[in-house]
């Protein structure tokens, strides 16, 4: 065998060292990169644990200790020496907002999260004196509660009186309710006889029917999607911040994203293919299109299969759509079994539908002729019972198609074991720190201590044998994967049974319910060079030693995408 070139031993920032290309012609089959004197968790039932990974043109070529792997190296070989850290496939992303997380297309108004409408002047004359006047004022960072609890003018009355002359939406930080002033609502075409659309509501004085300026769910989202498509230099932000996005990802080990939500009518698209085409894709990304609950199926459909892509080689993947089953709790609008104890849409006691389940179940049919799957949003047990429903008669009709629900916040007893009946992968969300904590109490006053204390069913579900996985939401909440890792094994019962648990539900369980695991999500020979090196090993930690981990490398198809400094 020939001389193997080394890296010195790696000092905490891992710095890397390539080899040298002088000597002898390189062996057809050697290793092009290798990790050695590593702990690698494999996410492979059939090998979980090894010492050193050998990959050549981007494929791993072999997984075993550091003895073997040597024996697939010669002096062009690039070797990385982890020295006793720890190796893992790299993180999956079930569901995560990239594109829009880190662009400032989003707005730069920036409101307090917990002040009352005519607490936020003076952020909103900080606004006005940084907006353009021929432009829409685009914002977040209010909450609902705030808005909605105790006296004072409504937010429609206090935008107004700063924001006379321009248009203005300001998202509250669900993202499932906006703020607007008159400007914005007769641009958008609403008033006070406008019926609220499909999956939406315009809220109006119970007693005057006069609006006050709060529109939620996909009444909001048609007021964004206008204020985005008027931006001048729309494609230059949105490209500069889904670059920022993919860097974020890449920073916390993050090597596939499955896409938190599409929306094609603000050309997100363009932008996605622009920056595949560039090289600059740093993360394989399932790109899930928005199904727009007020737009013609027919329209929709025809754009859907215009983009189809299935090419798991590829990373750029379009084979899943986005549609929403409900709201959000917070805001009343998750579809639930029972009435809310308290709602702000008390004509509402059940909260909405954004798609009804006799309409998804035409829409699953319909998309799976165009060999599209579902990820599906449902939070309420209403919202949960009917997606399960639907994703039951498009199986009845014939689907074989991955579907996946995410968030599952509320789910009857009796709607457990459907996830693993139907072959649905349930994506949940705990990397935040009161779900760590499992404190609910702020369900309490909405649904009553008995359901709040069931919310986010982790334990269950995965008891039930469905497959798990655990995903960001990003921004919503932390990217990093360390964080709900951590807190689902701090869950105990109510969440994970162990670290390895909750990595599998990072990596290939999140492959699978993608439909990548020939591809991704595991380190095995024949898969994808995806690899992340964290700074100490987890695999028995606790929660707050996890926590703490840090991502030192990011390899994405055998080519680094992030490196600490």
């Amino acid at each position: 065998m020939n001389p193997i070139h080394k890296c010195a031993p790696i000092a905490l920032a891992l710095s890397l060292c390539a080899a040298t290309t002088e000597a002898a012609t390189a062996n057809d089959g050697a290793a092009d990169l290798a990790f050695i004197n590593a702990v690698v968790y494999t996410a492979d039932a059939q090998k979980p644990m090894a010492q050193a990974v050998a990959t050549r043109n981007g494929v791993i070529l072999a997984v075993g200790d550091t003895a073997e792997i040597e024996s697939l190296m010669d002096e062009n070989t690039q070797v990385i020496d982890i020295k006793g850290r720890l190796l893992l496939p790299g993180f999956i992303d079930n569901h995560n907002h990239v594109f829009e997380a880190a662009s400032s297309a989003g707005g730069d108004c920036e409101l307090a999260p917990d002040l009352t409408p005519s607490e936020q002047l003076p952020y909103l004359r900080q606004c006005r004196e940084a907006s353009q006047p021929d432009q829409w004022v685009i914002g977040w960072g209010h909450t609902i509660d705030a808005t909605l609890d105790g006296e004072g003018p409504t937010p429609l009355q206090v935008i107004d009186s700063v924001f006379p002359d321009r248009p203005v939406v300001i998202m509250e930080q669900t993202s499932h309710s906006m703020w607007v002033n008159s400007v914005a609502l007769r641009l958008a075409g609403i008033n006070a006889d406008t019926p609220d659309p499909q999956g939406g509501r315009i809220r109006k004085n119970p007693e005057t029917g006069e609006l006050n300026g709060v529109i939620v769910d996909n009444a909001g989202d048609i007021v964004m999607e206008q204020a985005w498509n008027s931006l001048r230099n729309k494609f230059e932000v949105s490209y500069d911040g889904l670059l920022s996005g993919l860097a974020e990802a890449a920073r916390y080990g993050v090597t596939t994203i499955g896409d938190g939500r599409l929306y094609w009518k603000r050309g997100w698209y363009d932008v996605w293919r622009a920056v595949a085409a560039d090289g600059e894709l740093t993360a394989r990304v399932s790109l899930r299109p928005w199904i727009y609950p007020h737009v013609p199926q027919q329209e929709q459909l025809d754009f859907l299969s215009s983009i189809y892509n299935p090419d798991p080689n590829g990373l750029l993947i379009v084979n899943q759509v986005k549609m929403y089953s409900d709201g959000i709790l917070v805001n009343g609008t998750a579809k639930t079994l029972q009435p809310y104890d308290f709602t702000y849409f008390p004509q509402s006691p059940y909260g909405l539908n954004y798609l009804p389940q006799a309409v998804m179940q035409d829409w699953l049919v319909k998309l799976d002729r165009l060999g599209y799957g579902a990820h599906i949003h449902a939070i309420g047990d209403g919202g949960v019972r009917e997606s399960l429903n639907a994703i039951a008669a498009a199986r009845q009709a014939g689907s074989q198609r991955r579907y996946n629900m995410t968030h599952l916040e509320l789910v009857d007893a009796s709607d457990l074991d459907r996830f693993k009946a139907l072959q649905v992968d349930a994506d949940f969300q705990v990397g935040s720190d009161y779900i760590g904590a499992a404190d609910h109490s702020w369900a309490e006053p909405l649904i009553g201590k008995q359901r709040a204390h069931r919310l986010i069913p982790l334990g269950e579900v995965y008891a039930s044998g469905a497959n798990v996985t655990l995903s960001s939401d990003w921004n919503v909440n932390p990217i990093n994967p360390m964080a709900a890792i951590a807190n689902a094994v701090q869950l105990k019962e109510r969440g994970l049974p162990n670290v390895r648990a909750a990595l599998d539900a990072y990596t290939i369980n999140a492959a699978t319910a993608l439909g990548l695991e020939a591809i991704t999500g595991s380190i095995r020979a024949g898969k994808s060079a995806d690899f992340v090196v964290l700074d100490r090993n987890i695999l028995d930690a606790a929660p707050q030693v996890i926590r703490q981990a840090r991502v030192m490398m990011t390899w994405l198809r055998g080519e680094e995408v992030y490196a600490a400094e």
